[in-house]
């Protein structure tokens, strides 16, 4: 199989290279380092994905969109939304972090909630996917990689629309709904955004239940002048996720599991632009509930965490050739459980950036960030990255520190429960994780069209935090727990190595107002590695090869996408539900789109899993198989 799919590749790369001597676009400009900047001298793999291009694609939600992307595997516990993992390089979902606007976005609860992201799509500019360490700009636990999502009204774009709104409503099999709306203009000198999005099912067949859901996201934000060179930015989000979680965390037959999360998140913030400086400066609260109900039978679990985030920032493009950034960042995160108990924990930090270009065609950014956290400390963390641009061809390399403290769940699930007859228990005593990454790899541009990259990276981590079985004599703490139960408990791993390789391709080609064809693809091939004996739950998890796809051709008023992934991982049984997780598998997805009324008005039809595959991305975590819908799309 592997073998068709170099074939397959290399193929397309052939017939790509024959369209792209018909004209030239921009290199892509990135904010990784927080100026913008072309992508060709970050010395980092990016992928940049446009906001425009979701609503193309045969995806429901965020989350999905991401699972097409290249080199990022998204493990779905529920589909359009109801929960996923973001893996990237072999980083447990935790070691990804998810920013919106500056803002990070995930929850001291759980890294399970990383893609509740509060955004409508088309309220979306740009997402830059960093693939690999990035901590010492973005935040000390962004040890596999970052998902940077930029809005348009928190984007440097100008947009001069007076008003536009746009809706979508599509039907289905299982009494499939989705609905988005959005009002976006112009209001006294500035910009407003209204949007709402809702994807809801009775659900597909599980073990005696129904994989239900309702999904729901509600958005108002505005940006506008308040003075000379000074601006406001406000957002506000309510996000809403009921749904059938039957096995998401345990493989129990006596799971029939219903999981509720209601989060608030608003943000405020201001930003100065100068001719030479930008100075940013902003604050986020957010408020997430979670109500978990295992059964019928017992109580459900209720917990409620808060984020607190101030930080500033000063860009300062010196010339040319060089650029500094300097940032402060404070957060504080606590919860309120009846599973967990009450718990909090501060966290500060401050970095510096500097990008220059000591030679023509070498482009270096050098940063560096002291943490300091509540849990462990004092730590410093630096990183380089380089890369050498000749014309078409870019080499780079980046090395870099990564630390992440355990979240409120590893160290606390199950903690303040009376009686725990079996299940995930949490560790106190957990040392934060610490990662040295490796990155060595080059790009090649066919007319800026084309890009292809190939990144060899490694990744040595201590400490590394997972839920491993352990006999109830060695676990710390007992109070609540049966001798005869059995038990994972969140414990320290001494030695992990991760290494692998990636190659992904990139092409994007306007020929006219309405043909276009877009195409993104990727291959990963990794292995993880420890000294442990017994075997940990996600690091077994990840793939071990991937390949993701996706593609938007436009001919006049037809446009069709397709999007695909493959992967191979280790085998998985749980004889007690009747479930597995096979070596490989495969989905493909499509949707069909016909434009009417002056291309404002199209009629999609969507079928996600075309070969009805049967699968699961975590042991009994059943996905749904062919799902047929339809329905229309209006913007004005």
């Amino acid at each position: 199989m592997r073998i068709i799919f170099l074939v397959v590749f290399f193929e397309l790369i052939g017939f790509v290279r024959g369209f792209a001597q018909i004209s030239e676009l921009d290199s892509v400009v990135v904010s990784a380092t927080f100026i913008p900047q072309k992508d060709y001298t970050t010395g980092r793999n990016i992928v940049t994905l446009l906001g425009a291009d979701m609503n193309k694609l045969p995806v429901s939600s965020i989350d999905e969109w991401l699972r097409y992307v290249p080199g990022v595997e998204v493990q779905q516990r529920g589909p359009q939304g109801a929960q996923s993992d973001i893996i990237i390089r072999g980083g447990t979902f935790q070691q990804v972090l998810v920013v919106l606007d500056g803002i990070r976005l995930n929850d001291p609860l759980t890294g399970h909630f990383s893609t509740y992201i509060p955004v409508h799509p088309e309220d979306i500019e740009k997402i830059e996917i960093i693939k690999g360490a990035a901590a010492a700009v973005y935040g000390a636990d962004a040890i596999g990689g970052v998902v940077n999502i930029i809005t348009k009204l928190g984007s440097a774009q100008k947009d001069s629309t007076p008003l536009s709104i746009s809706g979508r409503l599509q039907w289905g099999n299982q009494s499939l709904v989705n609905r988005q709306f959005r009002v976006a203009g112009k209001i006294g000198k500035g910009r407003f955004s209204v949007a709402e999005m809702k994807n809801k099912a009775a659900g597909y067949p599980l073990r005696g239940t129904n994989g239900f859901f309702d999904n729901q996201t509600i958005s108002v934000a505005y940006a506008g002048n308040i003075a000379n060179k000074w601006q406001l930015q406000l957002r506000y989000a309510k996000d809403s996720r009921d749904f059938n979680s039957q096995n998401f965390y345990t493989p129990f037959l006596s799971d029939t599991a219903k999981e509720k999360v209601v989060s608030d998140w608003l943000r405020v913030g201001v930003v100065r632009s100068g001719s030479h400086s930008t100075f940013t400066a902003e604050g986020s609260y957010k408020i997430l509930r979670d109500q978990f109900q295992f059964n019928p039978s017992g109580s459900p679990n209720l917990n409620t965490t808060e984020l607190y985030i101030a930080q500033t920032k000063l860009s300062n493009t010196i010339n040319q050739n060089n650029s500094l950034v300097t940032g402060i960042q404070y957060f504080y995160k606590k919860i309120m459980s009846n599973d967990r108990g009450n718990h909090s924990l501060a966290h500060a930090g401050g970095y510096l950036i500097l990008s220059h270009q000591p030679l023509p065609r070498l482009h270096i950014s050098e940063s560096v960030r002291l943490d300091w956290d509540e849990s462990y400390g004092w730590q410093l963390l630096p990183q380089l990255n380089a890369a050498y641009a000749t014309g078409s061809f870019t080499g780079r390399a980046s090395v870099g520190k990564g630390i992440r403290d355990a979240d409120f769940t590893e160290r606390y699930n199950n903690y303040n429960k009376v009686l725990v007859t079996a299940g995930n228990i949490g560790n106190p005593q957990l040392q934060p994780e610490k990662s040295w990454n490796y990155e060595a790899g080059f790009d090649y541009r066919l007319l800026r069209q084309l890009k292809m990259s190939f990144t060899a990276f490694f990744r040595n981590q201590q400490n590394l935090i997972d839920w491993t079985p352990t006999p109830f004599t060695q676990i710390p703490r007992t109070t609540n727990l049966l001798p005869s139960g059995n038990y994972a408990l969140a414990t320290n791993l001494w030695e992990v190595t991760t290494k692998g390789l990636e190659l992904d391709f990139q092409y994007v080609k306007k020929i006219g107002k309405n043909k276009q064809l877009t195409l993104l693809s990727g291959l990963v091939w990794m292995e993880s590695l420890s000294n442990e004996q017994t075997p940990s739950f996600y690091l077994s998890s990840h793939a071990r090869f991937l390949w993701n796809t996706q593609l938007i051709w436009r001919v006049g008023a037809f446009e069709i996408a397709v999007t695909s992934v493959y992967n191979e991982r280790n085998a998985q049984q749980a004889t007690a539900i009747k479930a597995a997780i096979t070596p490989s598998y495969f989905l493909l997805n499509s949707r069909m789109s016909f434009f009417t009324y002056h291309q404002k008005l199209s009629l999609q039809f969507d079928c996600n899993n075309i070969t009805n595959t049967q699968y699961s991305d975590l042991l009994g975590a059943a996905m749904p198989g062919r799902w047929a819908s339809a329905g229309l799309y209006l913007t004005l």
